[in-house]
């Protein structure tokens, strides 16, 4: 009996916090789209309460957006990219150039192990969800090898836009082997424990991807109602 443990349920409001964060991802709910808590509710037979938990939490992390006593879907705009990805070149230089001096053998190591990985699911063709996944994963070890809690958590305030851009920023053609390219530029400066150029490299990767996911946006796939806005 001492062995057994009882796993609590998941709460409600953590159920529906990953159920539309996944439908935001996704593109189920659109950007600007109404997100109605009583049509929610109704739908699966719950109070309100869980299902406003989990919009404030959406809305703290950036997906969501409270306007005039309405809850829509986040609207990607010029000045947002521009903006989120300032910090990110801000930030996760500086993390890379922390890591490639910091890190041990062992830690660069499962950096590289990463890259193998991603390279065999490009090559496989696999899903590109999994893809996406192995390319936030190079960019989080890298921050968590910093050691680093208060550049950690900078990067986590921006963490759920990020995967947003991420997925559109993996549209186009041949865009997950320019991805590794890059990533393995960044990665072979590290291992010489060049910290000046990795960090360069780094810039020069997210302004790449600020290019094309400003291309990707101001010209939308036919039926998506996502666009740039060009508000500055």
């Amino acid at each position: 009996m001492g062995d057994l443990s009882l796993e609590k349920p998941q709460p409600y409001y953590e159920q529906f916090y990953h159920m539309i964060k996944k439908m935001i991802y996704e593109g189920k709910f659109q950007p600007g789209e109404r997100i109605n808590e009583t049509q929610l509710a109704k739908e699966f037979n719950v109070s309100k309460s869980p299902i406003r938990e989990a919009i404030r939490i959406l809305e703290k992390e950036g997906l969501l957006v409270v306007e005039k006593l309405k809850v829509v879907v986040y609207e990607p705009t010029l000045k947002d990219v521009k903006d989120i990805y300032f910090c990110r070149k801000a930030l996760e230089s500086f993390a890379v150039s922390l890591t490639t001096q910091m890190a041990s053998d062992e830690e660069l190591g499962e950096i590289e192990d990463l890259l193998e990985k991603t390279e065999q699911a490009i090559q496989a063709n696999e899903d590109p969800d999994t893809i996406i996944i192995l390319n936030e994963q190079f960019h989080n070890l890298i921050i968590s090898f910093t050691r680093n809690s208060r550049l950690q958590k900078q990067v986590a305030d921006l963490k759920g836009l990020i995967y947003y851009f991420r997925i559109l920023n993996f549209k186009g053609e041949s865009r997950a082997e320019a991805i590794i390219k890059q990533h393995r530029t960044i990665f072979n400066y590290m291992k010489k424990r060049d910290e000046k150029l990795a960090a360069e490299e780094m810039i020069k990767h997210l302004q790449l991807d600020v290019e094309h996911l400003i291309e990707v946006l101001s010209t939308p796939d036919e039926g998506s109602k996502i666009e740039l806005k060009k508000n500055i």
